[in-house]
């Protein structure tokens, strides 16, 4: 039985200026411990796309994978919703 324990996240593309990178932005939201008020925060991952098939605006799925390159540490898995 092969685990599967790499991380996926959903997330917008933010820029898709350089060749087979993207810059993807993940929303996530929590609850302040204290305050009880629910905060949002968010994250820019740098993927892997080899297809150059995402652009500006596609909702997108990245999964964790080996580090291909100073900053990329996340692949293209698929495009959930065009711009």
């Amino acid at each position: 039985m092969e685990r599967n324990d790499r991380k996926e996240r959903t997330g917008v593309v933010i820029s898709d200026k350089n060749s087979k990178t993207r810059i993807v932005k993940v929303l996530r939201s929590f609850r302040h411990s204290l305050y009880d008020k629910v905060i949002k925060r968010s994250t820019k991952y740098y993927v892997h796309d080899e297809k150059n098939e995402s652009h500006i605006g596609d909702e997108v799925k990245i999964s964790e994978t080996r580090p291909l390159s100073k900053l990329k540490r996340w692949r293209l898995e698929q495009i959930v919703k065009k711009a």
